[in-house]
């Protein structure tokens, strides 16, 4: 019989390559891992720790160099990270060299809100707990009803957005019908801005009789602003104790 030598050799090559893939995809999975690398997506502000991350992903393990790579299961790990409520995101990986890898985005506060407990609330309009170890300088709400989240959140974000009023509010008062009420940074006045509405014209009229009372040095002569009405603005005088 006639040997085909063309297709022997394919087999025989076909075979060594699976063989060597076989050994080395072995190999691969006993070695251990070697380090952690973890990545803060946002470094400015930390509310969770490293240190935190490395135990979430490790768990009982005494030691990083223990852990064989073949015992990992990546899914796992980036179940565990997102459960803490200060982790938005995780992305967990694991390199050749044996690096056990995380890209964490953290949750952004946008306002703080007072209550039995205090908590944030985030830029998706949902609850964040403090963190213990940073402090986010964020507006501060009070009176907020957890239907009123969805609505308030746009404001506070367009706030946020907004240099002028980034820098003059530093807090909102919510009444049981949705109105809002700024509170303004070094001044006795309020701002009542009404329901999260027509902002961006609310905006511009409240910069205007800012801009142009403090000019006149006449901001501590009122009380209220109110910014309710169409295409003006309402402003209330401070009551004169004077006889």
């Amino acid at each position: 019989m006639k040997i085909n030598w063309g297709i022997l050799k394919f087999l025989v090559i076909t075979s060594l390559i699976v063989f060597m893939f076989g050994f080395s995809k072995q190999r691969n999975e006993v070695r251990k891992i070697t380090k952690i690398d973890i990545e803060f997506k946002d470094e400015n502000r930390l509310f969770i720790t490293e240190n935190t991350v490395n135990k979430l992903l490790i768990q009982n393990k005494d030691s990083v160099t223990t852990i064989g790579k073949e015992t990992l299961d990546l899914n796992k790990m980036e179940k565990r990270l997102l459960e803490n409520p200060m982790i938005k995101n995780a992305d967990v990986y694991v390199t050749v060299d044996g690096v056990l890898g995380a890209k964490v985005l953290q949750r952004n506060p946008i306002a703080r809100i007072e209550g039995n407990p205090s908590f944030y609330l985030d830029e998706d309009g949902k609850n964040m707990p403090l963190s213990t170890i940073h402090s986010a300088r964020v507006p501060i709400i009070t009176g907020i009803s957890v239907n009123q989240y969805a609505e308030v959140t746009e404001l506070v974000k367009k706030i946020t957005n907004d240099e002028f009023m980034k820098e003059y509010v530093v807090g909102l008062d919510v009444t049981t019908e949705g109105d809002v009420f700024l509170r303004i940074r070094k001044n006795h006045f309020k701002v009542l801005f009404g329901k999260s509405i027509d902002i961006e014209n609310k905006f511009q009229k409240f910069k205007a009789f800012y801009k142009l009372t403090k000019k006149d040095s006449l901001l501590d002569n009122y009380s209220l602003i109110n910014l309710k009405f169409k295409d003006q603005v309402v402003a209330t005088k401070r009551e004169s104790n004077g006889g």
